[in-house]
């Protein structure tokens, strides 16, 4: 039977491990040590019994070597009193660990001191132990071990376990010796070390440590001015030689003269001593905020193309919509939210603490139909988090939070939101679009007049988007962004009874579209004053032109007003730091009229029927930015000759060149110019390897 062994000694107090891979065979009930013999220089000696274990003694005892054969005599089973204690420990069912600790102190005995406990010469223990493994009262086999242990030396000036104060390397100069990290104690092969005494250096004086870290001075670098001399100097080494003191080195700063501080002490009944308030961090713009816990303050973002929980960076806003495919009703966040998970406290960057302020938004339920299956009805799903962080200076003074929870009907994916915006000051005021002209990407800041005041409140202008199963509804309404065209819609249910009442059934489309844009006044810049009347437009409604004879007949009701259009006129003014500033110049809202029928035709008769059936109608709206130019004015080569034009023409010529030039924006620019450089290779090399380069190669050859 094949057996590994093992050996582990301790020296100098220093646990070390030497293992042995040992392949041997022996019989089925022999049993032996593994190793035999060995050395310990430490209080601590492990060695393996390996075999048929079952029924095995250990006894141990001193022994004596003689001078003559060098034997010890042969295994005892009778156990003597030593220094020793034996351990033992079941590694399995063919192998006993054995361990022999010493049972004394290796300290040196002082001058009055007669305890037997400790050393009364530096070499501590010298003798030899014999290890028995016995069978009743057969040995079966034996391990010898030769101990040879020295007391332990301790400085004069132990260190204490106090903490250490690091003084500011900036005011006190760099260590004599880097390898002094201990106060008032030696430190191991430091020879430069004053703690340590004569004794102390016999031991390791041949290991010191060496160059800059052990005191030593490593010598200086090649490109040194000093170093060179003018004889075998390289030509270059006049010009390009580095000047520098031998104290300004890569390790200055990496030591310190440290000190131990007072032990605190203990109680009384004299009036306590106020500390030192806890220093803190003040927030910058990007840093993470940090919740009273030391741990980040996470929400959901955008990482790497999909939505895990990310570090919320002061006075960055984001807005994220995340996708999320689940078969079950979720029962852990993001999707499934308690109070006391949001309502966290976080570290306010100027000492103290602020905490969320949660608000419940409740959803009429959600039904999602993107799926196959069974349909699943989840109640109390968080659907939107909605965080506003009040800021001022470097600080956080207030964090409220907006969830939207409702009852989701589906059997597919849910699209959830994730906002953070910082507002500064205490107020509750929304974010500006700009400063002072709008940037693309913000909302279009719009109001309406408070009455009999001339303070404007702001109201957002909304076109349709569709969510869930697509139908009109208040939640089905996102704001106008500034510089983003778009066109979307949402479906009406309309049935036989509404299409008899035709004008019940405009004025029923004109205030679903005029519930859109509620506001009178849109903002010229991204920061309007809100108490001042030049800083608004008003915004110009076209009211919906209606034929005088409207042709009503059963199922038919014409001039319904299914589309609205925003047009918005925009003009740059000026420049802050290369970032053009854009003013809205003029809005103008109109509307789009149809003829809407019930389609009776095929299977969808029962529409014109049954009064219970309902026929879906879109209702549309869109938004169009138009720049307003102020330049001199066109040429007839301009106006005529289009076909350059790119924005004008379909043919845009300067498009041949991609990917070289910038028309191209499928990608990033040095992407398609190095994917461009390749192919320009390619072709290049092909053309010198093929058949025509062969023949004017062939032909010079002849020549």
């Amino acid at each position: 039977m094949a057996n590994v062994g093992v050996l582990s000694a301790s020296i100098s107090g220093r646990t070390s491990f030497i293992l042995f891979l040992v392949s041997f065979v022996h019989p089925q009930n022999a049993v032996v040590f593994q190793p035999s013999f060995l050395i310990s220089n430490g209080p601590k000696v492990s060695a393996f019994l390996l075999g048929n274990t079952s029924g095995i003694s250990l006894n141990l005892k001193t022994v004596s070597v003689s001078s003559t054969t060098g034997s010890t005599g042969s295994p005892s089973c009778v156990t003597e009193a030593t220094r020793w204690a034996l351990k033992t420990e079941q590694m399995g069912k063919s192998a006993i660990r054995v361990q022999l600790t010493l049972n004394q102190s290796l300290h040196l005995c002082g001058e009055n001191e007669t305890s037997a406990d400790c050393c009364p010469k530096p070499q501590c223990v010298l003798e030899t132990l014999q290890v028995s493994a016995c069978l009743g009262s057969r040995p079966q086999a034996s391990l010898l071990i030769q101990a040879t242990i020295n007391a332990r030396l301790f400085p004069l000036h132990a260190g204490s376990d106090n903490n250490t104060v690091f003084p500011n390397q900036v005011y006190q100069p760099l260590g004599v010796c880097p390898c002094d990290l201990t106060s008032r104690a030696c430190d191991v092969r430091c020879c430069c070390d004053q703690d340590c005494s004569n004794e102390d250096l016999k031991i390791f004086a041949s290991h010191c440590l060496l160059g800059p870290f052990g005191g030593q001075v490593s010598p200086a670098p090649y490109f040194q001015c000093s170093v060179r001399s003018a004889e075998n100097s390289p030509d270059w080494f006049p010009f390009l030689c580095v000047t520098s003191p031998p104290e300004n080195n890569p390790y200055l700063g990496l030591f310190y003269q440290g000190d131990t501080i007072a032990a605190r002490p203990g109680p009384s009944f004299q009036e306590p001593v106020l500390s030192a308030p806890m220093p803190f961090t003040p927030y910058i713009q990007g840093s993470p905020v940090v919740t009273s816990d030391d741990k980040y303050f996470t929400i959901p973002q955008m990482v790497l193309g999909r939505c895990s929980g990310a570090p919320v960076a002061f006075l960055e806003n984001f807005k994220v919509e995340c996708v999320t495919l689940f078969h079950s009703c979720p029962t852990s966040p993001p999707l499934k939210t308690l109070q006391k998970d949001l309502s966290v406290d976080v570290l306010n960057g100027q000492g103290g603490v602020v905490k969320v302020n949660l608000t419940d938004d409740k959803s009429p339920d959600l039904f999602l139909s993107s799926g196959q299956g069974e349909r699943l009805r989840c109640e109390t799903v968080t659907l939107a988090l909605d965080y506003k962080f009040y800021w001022k200076e470097n600080g956080i003074t207030n964090i409220s939070l907006t969830r939207t929870v409702g009852t989701v009907i589906s059997n597919g994916s849910l699209t959830t939101r994730y906002s953070v915006v910082f507002l500064n000051g205490e107020s509750t005021a929304e974010p500006n679009s700009g400063n002072p002209g709008y940037q693309v990407g913000r909302p279009v800041i719009a109001g309406i007049l408070v009455n009999n005041t001339e303070l404007i409140q702001r109201t957002p202008i909304n076109v349709w988007k569709p969510v869930g199963d697509g139908l009109c509804s208040a939640d089905s309404m996102k704001p106008v962004v500034f510089g983003e065209n778009s066109t979307s819609g949402c479906l009406l249910p309309v049935g036989k009874e509404n299409m008899t009442e035709c004008d019940l059934l405009r004025e029923t489309v004109a205030a679903l579209q005029s519930a859109l844009t509620t506001a009178a006044y849109v903002a010229q810049r991204g920061n309007p004053d809100f108490t001042t009347m030049t800083d608004w437009l008003n915004i110009s409604f076209v009211t919906p032109n209606s034929s005088t004879a409207m042709n009503n007949y059963s199922g038919v009701c014409s001039d319904i007003p299914f589309h609205q259009r925003i047009s918005v006129w925009s003009l740059t003014t000026s420049l802050v730091d290369g970032i053009p500033q854009r003013e809205i110049q003029a809005l103008e809202i109109s509307y789009g009229m149809s003829t809407w029928a019930l389609d009776c035709r095929g299977g969808s008769v029962s529409v014109c029927e049954d009064p219970e059936k309902r026929q879906l109608f879109p209702l549309t709206s869109s938004v169009t930015f138009f720049d307003v130019d102020t330049g001199p004015a066109k040429t007839r080569f301009q106006i005529n000759f289009t076909e350059y034009d790119c924005d004008r023409n379909d043919v845009c010529w300067p498009e041949l060149a991609f990917p070289f030039t910038r028309y191209y924006t499928g990608e990033p620019y040095f992407l398609s110019l190095a994917k461009g450089m390749i192919l320009v290779f390619m072709f290049v090399t092909a053309a010198i390897l093929g058949t025509p380069w062969r023949q004017i190669r062939q032909a010079w050859h002849n020549v």
